[in-house]
């Protein structure tokens, strides 16, 4: 089965490839394609994208093809501000923290498709138990925001223990931030959006 693609359309090279880097991280079984103008996206089949990221300026300038596929356009905005931005879309402030961005992406997901709903299923590698019952205990906890002499406590075992879990963590997950492990332990069921 072939993966589904999401389409990023927005001049701004540096927020386009920041963007794909998340995506690709948030939502692993998509395809990101970037594309720097409508025009772009116009010649490479726009119809077969699952998702599109677009600029508000490209919103704008192609308001009714985007109208026509709105249930699956996010429309990227730099601010929170309800009253700025296009009503009828979803939309992503891009303004923001990159935790702040994940943490936005991951509660897009959720409601969109809660449990892998509209996604095709993840791949056996994705899916699979890489850690530890005690590893995912330590990774909630670190998403949650508790710091390692916190862990310790909660958990009564010792300071070098976490620090140890911690980096084996990251070394199984072949991530080096907090807001990857972030966008793991959501996307696995290991932590509620809504308690980080």
């Amino acid at each position: 089965m072939k993966e589904p693609k999401i389409a990023i359309i927005d001049s701004n090279i540096l927020s386009v490839l920041g963007l794909k880097q998340i995506l690709q991280h948030v939502i692993p079984i998509m395809d990101v394609h970037t594309f720097a103008s409508f025009e772009e996206l116009g010649n490479s089949d726009p119809d077969t994208f699952f998702h599109y990221f677009i600029a508000q300026d490209i919103l704008i300038s192609h308001r009714p093809y985007f109208l026509e596929r709105q249930h699956k356009t996010i429309v990227l905005t730099t601010s929170n501000d309800p009253a700025t931005q296009p009503s009828g879309f979803h939309c992503l402030c891009i303004n923001v923290s990159e935790e702040q961005l994940v943490r936005s992406l991951l509660i897009l997901e959720q409601r969109a498709h809660a449990h892998g709903k509209n996604l095709p299923p993840m791949t056996k590698t994705l899916s699979n138990k890489v850690l530890s019952d005690r590893e995912i205990e330590v990774l909630a906890l670190i998403v949650e925001g508790f710091i390692n002499k916190e862990i310790a406590d909660r958990l009564n075992i010792g300071l070098t223990t976490v620090i140890t879990h911690r980096k084996n963590i990251m070394e199984k997950l072949g991530v080096k931030s907090v807001s990857a492990l972030t966008i793991y332990a959501v996307m696995h069921g290991y932590v509620d959006i809504n308690k980080i």
